[in-house]
């Protein structure tokens, strides 16, 4: 066994290989850019080797730097994790050539799968059903525009390198084609550095299947069972569950054989994924799925396989890379229960699941009986510079029905303040009825996204509530505060505070009382509503509200508060009506960066005259790009920005001219 493994990744799943390779003793090295100087994988690994600038292409992709960093400090072996290095034969090949051993398959085998158009001609040879399209090399505009024709709308364009949904699009019509091309190619380009794309044919209402298998170098492959990864946005898995549900076992035998001849087809060895589409039109069955890809390394999603297998696959990934057999046979493993995996991503789902930046001022995860793989804790940077994961909350339960009370539960007790999050659309989306019932389909968010997005007003208890703490929790500490000197109360009189609060759709201006000590009546214009604080802790109130009594988190930045209770998040802002009296109505003319980023491309120039909609800006963040479009009908008076300059969050990139009114 390996006396030291370098994790060549960061984030969740670097903790994640560091606790286990702990937990056999082994020692482990952390690598780093600017941007993680403190992380949390940093801290638990026994040593961490910097690897230069926070952008990932100084850093997290240097294969140099990376097996530098492995030979400096004596590693015997490389975990790659997923992401970044972890599908790259090149890398592969370097760490071997280098003399320590990649925890991972062949380089001939990533080779094999990497290029998805190869990977499908390799499998329809090997007798595993693939999705119709073109796989071809010619990649010209116009082939490739007869080519869909051919297969028919909708289509999908796939990088042909690529993974995660990157590179990715759906067309539906024939005269929006050509624009989605080339955006798939360049987000291809920039996350694979490969631009050459795939067609497939968009089935209407299928399923994500994928199968976990793993081999040995001994020639020994099993599977370990399926996952349901349905449930996506923007082609990237938000809740995944083991096994599939409405699973039959003649349908779990044809994808298990299936994956296990993938597997064997290019001799794979260590933790690979073969993800199949299955056409549920008609229900599952045996003869209506399709290989998709297979993912050559460990999957965001494997805690829900351990949690139905009781198997660390992390270890094995370990056990066999040190050239062991495979711990367990095919017919030893087994399923046990059912599992749940829920990503909590900054990220606003309202907002096409925009990506947020920001500090995490509270993380709580408070249900013991759910598993918390993070990378992240209260304090630290959600940057632009990486994937937006916080966390992934992991679940198990003897039924689907109690694993999924369970992930409830989880989600509901969880908090996270500081940075926009899609905490509240998860919660929504596991009470989902389509998804309750288990008939998940790739097609579930978007047809619910309207009812899982929609602004649903705080209650008039929590509005009420937000008003008595916006007193405490907005007041600068150093200000005179008589609330705080005199105990929120005065003996001569009763005190009172109007507070005007907004909040996502609409706005309340109210009266405080204090009637005692934390005692207080809040007038919302059309009754009273009693508040009594009854107990306070670190960003945490009990309270009384209403006659109904409530615990609730709190958090405020500025002017702006949040409060967290009964599993929703409510953000409310105090308006500064000093600063707000300042503003005009310039906001329809200006187009600014919603989230830092890079600007890619800019489609327009001083005196163009545009109609609004028409996309202006193409900003890439997080990976991904993000098309900013005219606010209104009119000419371009200034463009403020230029391709391949980085931005700031609200930042100016253009404006158009003043709109001139009559006299």
């Amino acid at each position: 066994m390996f006396r030291k493994i370098l994790v060549a990744n960061r984030g969740e799943i670097a903790c994640r290989v560091i606790r286990t390779a702990r937990r056999m003793g082994i020692a482990t090295v952390a690598v780093y850019s600017d941007a993680d100087v403190g992380a949390l994988h940093v801290e638990m690994a026994d040593e961490a080797v910097r690897l230069g600038r926070a952008p990932a292409e100084d850093s997290y992709l240097s294969i140099e730097r990376v097996v530098a960093a492995a030979e400096r400090t004596g590693a015997d072996a490389i975990h790659p994790g997923y992401g970044f290095l972890s599908e790259n034969a090149d890398f592969a090949a370097a760490v071997g050539q280098a003399g320590i051993v990649f925890i991972g398959p062949l380089p001939s085998a990533i080779r094999a799968m990497g290029l998805k158009d190869a990977a499908k001609s390799l499998m329809e040879q090997s007798g595993v059903p693939v999705v119709p399209g073109y796989h071809g090399a010619e990649q010209g505009e116009g082939l490739l525009a007869d080519q869909a024709a051919l297969i028919g709308y909708p289509v999908l364009i796939k990088a042909r390198a690529g993974g995660g949904g990157k590179g990715m699009r759906r067309v539906d019509r024939e005269e929006d084609f050509s624009e989605a091309l080339q955006a798939a190619k360049r987000e291809a380009k920039g996350s694979f550095g490969d631009d050459a794309i795939l067609l497939e044919r968009y089935l209407l209402q299928p399923r994500h299947i994928e199968v976990q298998v793993f081999g040995d170098q001994h020639g020994n492959v099993v599977h370990l069972f399926e996952r349901d990864c349905s449930l996506q946005r923007r082609h990237q898995k938000l809740i995944e569950e083991a096994p599939a549900p409405g699973m039959t076992p003649e349908m779990r035998r044809a994808m298990g054989d299936a994956a296990v001849r993938v597997a064997r087809a290019i001799g794979y060895q260590g933790a690979g994924t073969v993800e199949f589409i299955a056409d549920v039109s008609s229900g599952l069955s045996p003869d209506r799925f399709y290989f998709m890809e297979m993912n050559t390394r460990l999957q965001v999603e494997h805690p829900i396989t351990e949690a139905i297998t009781g198997v660390d696959l992390v270890e094995w990934q370990l056990r066999v890379a040190a050239g062991e057999p495979l711990p367990m046979k095919q017919s030893e493993l087994e399923i046990y229960g059912w599992a749940f995996e829920a990503r909590l991503y900054a990220e606003d789902a309202a907002r096409g699941f925009l990506p947020a930046t920001g500090t995490l001022k509270q993380l709580e995860f408070t249900d013991v009986s759910a598993r918390i793989d993070s990378g992240v804790r209260a304090g630290d940077v959600i940057s632009p510079y990486y994937d937006p994961l916080i966390a992934k909350i992991i679940v198990h339960g003897a039924t689907r029905a109690a694993a999924l009370s369970r992930l409830n539960r989880a989600l509901r007790t969880s908090y996270v303040a500081g940075v926009t999050t899609n905490l509240e659309f998860l919660g929504r989306l596991a009470n989902l009825e389509e998804f309750n019932a288990g008939h998940p389909d790739t097609g579930v968010i978007d047809r619910n996204f309207q009812q899982l997005t929609e602004t649903r007003a705080p209650e008039d208890g929590v509005i009420a509530l937000a008003a008595v703490l916006s007193l405490e929790t907005t007041s600068p500490p150093a200000q005179a505060n008589p609330w705080s000197a005199l105990g929120h109360w005065q003996l001569w009189g009763e005190m009172q505070r109007i507070v005007t609060l907004e909040y996502e759709g609409g706005h309340a201006s109210l009266r405080v009382a204090a009637k005692g000590f934390d005692f207080f009546a809040v007038h919302d214009g059309r009754r009273v509503i009693p508040v009594k604080i009854v107990g306070r802790g670190e960003g945490a109130y009990k309270a009384e509200v209403d006659g109904r009594q409530v615990e609730v988190k709190a958090g405020a930045v500025s002017r702006h508060l949040t409060l967290h209770l009964d599993g929703l998040t409510h953000a409310f802002r105090l308006p500064d009506p000093l600063s707000e009296a300042a503003e005009d109505d310039e906001s329809e003319d200006r187009l600014v960066a919603p989230m830092p980023g890079l600007v890619k491309i800019v489609r327009t120039e001083k005196g163009a005259v545009v109609s609004k909609g028409a996309p202006l800006v193409v900003m890439e963040a997080m990976k991904m790009e993000l098309s900013l479009v005219a606010p209104r009908d009119g000419t371009i008076d200034l463009v403020d920005v230029y391709e391949g300059q980085h931005v700031g969050e609200g930042t100016v990139l253009l404006t158009l001219k003043a709109e001139e009114t009559g006299s």
